[in-house]
């Protein structure tokens, strides 16, 4: 990515927030599950098994509305700074609308010619943040406006304390519970990729085992591994172990009674977290005999948020960025 730094014009900095997408309502699934197959539509066996998901976190798309709310709390965060700048927010989505082109052509539309560009993932993989920033570089191109893409911000000190936070907050409610800490299994998680990327060195595994370091060791916890979920079902291999498994394993082989799950790769509640964690994995646990807990999700935590803004400011040319807050 450039090293450059981009210009206010007439005093202000679009950044452009770029995210996965999700439907509104239930009669949009199709359609979605359609992009993320690249026009190919799901089989009826596909379409229902998502749709059923869905229906058992409520019918419900917490994904839009968490999005939604990150960037208006982002936009909000930023013009409070007192840094002689004020800032427009834009969303660009990669399965729907508004897509990412919308968002760059939305920028071009309004006048600028130059902008941020940044990820609601804090983890930088080339099979995902990277393709965010690709797509949006190129319809940048295509408008004249020089993008500066910002890669990853997964050490940050202002998330770190976040999940760290939220990690504290949960053994303090195992411990509520007479449950000694040495004996919960603390499990980071993030979402699976195929194992492809490991060829050409891909950073995403060593950016999330850093951050699950870095949070037990704010936390003083010994008693944790990482476990990845979600993986998709294309017939290429995932990165693993699956969390699933890992639970199973634990219970069975490590006689592991007690485990909390930190989703550290997702940075508010969706279906990741809410079904694949709060149903799946609760109901495997279950079955383990296991006392499973997880935390809270990011969503518009203010240190997040704060921690969004600052890696934001660190691309601009006059604004002095502390020491302490470099990712």
């Amino acid at each position: 990515m450039t090293s450059q730094l981009v210009q206010p014009k007439n005093g202000v900095i679009p950044v452009l927030v770029l995210s996965y997408g999700t439907p509104v309502d239930m009669d949009q699934i199709e359609a979605y599950y359609t992009h993320i197959r690249h026009g190919r539509p799901p089989s009826a066996e596909q379409l229902k098994d998502l749709t059923d998901r869905y229906a058992r976190i409520g019918g419900t798309f917490p994904l839009r509305k968490n999005t939604d709310d990150q960037v208006i709390k982002l936009e909000e965060h930023l013009n409070q700074l007192d840094v002689g700048l004020q800032f427009k927010c834009y969303q660009g989505l990669k399965h729907v609308t508004p897509f990412v082109e919308d968002g760059i052509s939305q920028i071009a539309a309004d006048g600028f010619d130059s902008a941020i560009a940044i990820v609601l993932a804090p983890h930088f993989s080339t099979y995902s943040v990277a393709t965010y920033i690709k797509r949006a570089e190129a319809e940048a191109e295509k408008h004249g406006i020089f993008l500066v893409g910002i890669t990853s911000y997964h050490v940050h000190p202002w998330l770190l304390t976040a999940l760290a936070q939220r990690v504290k907050k949960q053994l303090d409610a195992f411990k509520a519970e007479g449950v000694d800490k040495d004996d919960i299994r603390v499990i980071f998680s993030a979402h699976s990729l195929p194992e492809k990327i490991l060829e050409n060195g891909d950073p995403y595994p060593d950016q999330l085992n850093e951050t699950a370091t870095r949070i037990a060791a704010l936390t003083n916890v010994t008693n944790w591994q990482f476990a990845w979920q979600s993986a998709g079902q294309n017939g290429m291999p995932w990165l693993g172990p699956d969390i699933q498994d890992v639970l199973r394993t634990i219970a069975r082989e490590q006689h592991v009674k007690y485990a909390l799950i930190c989703p550290i790769g997702f940075v508010c509640d969706h279906l990741e977290v809410l079904y694949d964690i709060d149903i799946e994995c609760q109901t495997v646990a279950t079955e383990e005999g296991i006392l499973l807990k997880r935390t809270d999700s990011l969503n518009t935590d203010p240190m997040y948020i704060a921690t969004l803004a600052d890696v934001v400011l660190q691309k601009l040319p006059h604004v002095a960025v502390r020491e302490e807050t470099i990712t």
